[in-house]
């Protein structure tokens, strides 16, 4: 099956509407476990100074979480590319020494 460019232009226009809509509409309080360690850490050891700091913190815990699972999202798709295409090379190997077997010259 082969997809159309319009649908591939459709599916990334979707994927990015998912991606900006909670940024832009949604606000909320969500805690995480970096924050219950933080908390933690804190309780334990009042005078604890982290040794740097972020560069760039995101406005809420929410686009935090939602970056962490793009940027997840994201290996596990180029994880899946190389796998497929290790996949594909190996059943085009296997094609083509089927197809020599099959047409051998005498």
């Amino acid at each position: 099956m082969i997809i159309s460019r319009r649908t591939n232009v459709l599916l990334v226009l979707l994927v990015l509407a998912l991606v900006i809509g909670p940024l832009a509409f949604i606000k909320g309080k969500f805690a995480g476990s970096d924050d219950q360690g933080s908390a933690a850490v804190a309780a334990s050891r009042p005078d604890f100074k982290p040794w740097f700091e972020p560069l760039w913190k995101p406005p809420s815990p929410e686009v935090e979480s939602l970056l962490f699972a793009v940027q997840a999202a994201f290996g596990a798709g180029i994880i899946g590319y190389v796998i497929g295409r290790i996949h594909g090379a190996a059943k085009e190997r296997e094609t083509r020494a089927r197809s020599a077997a099959t047409h051998v010259d005498h």
